[in-house]
């Protein structure tokens, strides 16, 4: 490789000396004249053998960033057991069904066979919301709607009621379309996204006191994964079927990506908060694996193999970092390199659930063991910026435009 000299660290004066020297080499010079020649060199700095000269490579600015990074930011300890344990009696045991889910006002909810409990965070009182008839449960999927106040409730019989968890009212009873159990649902302002057994979703718009406003058809089995992008715009599904579909509002109700790779059911499936069209999907018992995929092109871009079912995935919002459930333990994995940075044990069976607190830090996992395990998996609340609970709306979905 060809070497660039610096030419403002040259010294052209004494380059031409030095040329116009080997010239005279075979020429006659007189005593007198090297006499000069050796005291004008000491004089101006010219015993030097060099004419190029290169300088030394400036240090890299880069480098210089991460030692100072090594130096502040010590490697964040992860607690390796729960930090406390909730009994949870009468957890079903069933790996399709989503029953845990945490709202944004710090309250959690847990389907306990045919009843719905709510155990609020900040002062650690336990309710039951309601409990369901032989006819209607078990209560096969919980999720909150954005405001914290409303929760969807989906059950074995078909039906999705929306519950005022405030006021403690049903406002809403969902049904007629699906006709099993429904095992998954999903939240976007003011559609209320369901999933059933019968492998169709649809998308309730809460404005509206009758049917479905769209119906997504894809899966050929359950439904049994819902999430939608942090933008609203994507709708992703798992199924029983081994397919990952991803569905865009905006364009129509036919499939925009059809994502094959898994072996088994599709349950687990989380959105990238730091880049828009990164989905994260996990695989059942046959399968083990995560998958990375680009939404925008449909690429699959990483496989990994856990070696169990993984059943739940969230990303950290504050560090590039996925957290997995697989078989009875949390994984959790640092990304892109996907290098394990810690194992939590705790539970006694197969993990089926996780969800996130609204602070982004704590981390609540449900199991066959029937045990609630809560995990400061990603950091200290203190350390995260506190996000505002939302106020009781007067009246039902008040926050949108209502169709009578």
């Amino acid at each position: 490789m060809p070497f660039i000299p610096n030419r403002a660290a040259m010294d052209f004066d004494y380059a031409h000396l030095a040329l116009m020297e080997e010239r005279e080499e075979e020429e006659e010079v007189s005593s007198s004249r090297k006499a000069y020649r050796k005291q004008l060199a000491e004089t101006m700095g010219l015993n030097r053998t060099r004419i190029l000269a290169f300088t030394n490579k400036p240090p890299s600015s880069t480098s210089l960033h991460h030692q100072h990074q090594h130096q502040h930011e010590p490697p964040r300890r992860i607690p390796q057991r729960p930090e406390r344990t909730l009994d949870a009696p009468g957890l079903v045991d069933d790996f399709y069904l989503n029953v845990l889910d945490w709202s944004s006002a710090n309250v959690l909810a847990v389907a306990l066979a045919n009843s719905v409990c709510l155990w609020d965070a900040s002062t650690g009182s336990v309710t039951t919301l309601v409990t369901y008839g032989e006819d209607q449960g078990p209560v096969t999927s919980l999720n909150w709607a954005h405001d914290g106040i409303n929760l969807g409730v989906g059950l074995n019989n078909g039906q999705v009621h929306i519950w005022d968890c405030v006021t403690k009212t049903l406002l809403r009873t969902l049904q007629g379309f699906h006709h099993t159990r429904v095992g998954s649902l999903a939240w976007n302002t003011h559609i209320l996204t369901t999933g059933g057994m019968d492998g169709r979703i649809f998308n309730n718009d809460v404005r509206f006191m009758s049917y479905p406003v769209s119906t997504y058809k894809g899966h050929t089995q359950e439904v049994c994964g819902l999430k939608w992008s942090a933008s609203g715009q994507q709708l992703a599904s798992g199924g029983n079927d081994r397919l990952v579909h991803i569905w865009d509002r905006s364009t129509s109700t036919q499939w925009l990506h059809r994502l094959r790779g898994h072996t088994s059911a599709v349950k687990a499936l989380a959105w990238c908060p730091f880049q828009s069209d990164l989905l994260a999907s996990g695989g059942g018992a046959e399968d083990r694996k995560i998958k990375f995929w680009n939404t925008r092109t449909g690429a699959c871009l990483n496989s990994l193999d856990t070696a169990s079912q993984v059943s739940s995935l969230l990303w950290s919002n504050n560090q590039r970092e996925l957290l997995c459930s697989h078989g009875s333990q949390l994984t959790l994995w640092k990304y892109p390199s996907m290098v394990k940075m810690a194992e939590l044990s705790g539970h006694t069976s197969r993990v089926l659930s996780m969800t996130q607190s609204p602070d982004g830090c704590t981390v609540v996992s449900a199991a066959g063991d029937e045990n609630l395990c809560f995990w400061n998996v990603f950091g200290l609340p203190h350390t995260t910026a506190k996000k505002t609970v939302p106020k009781a709306a007067h009246e039902p979905f008040s926050h949108v435009a209502r169709i009578r």
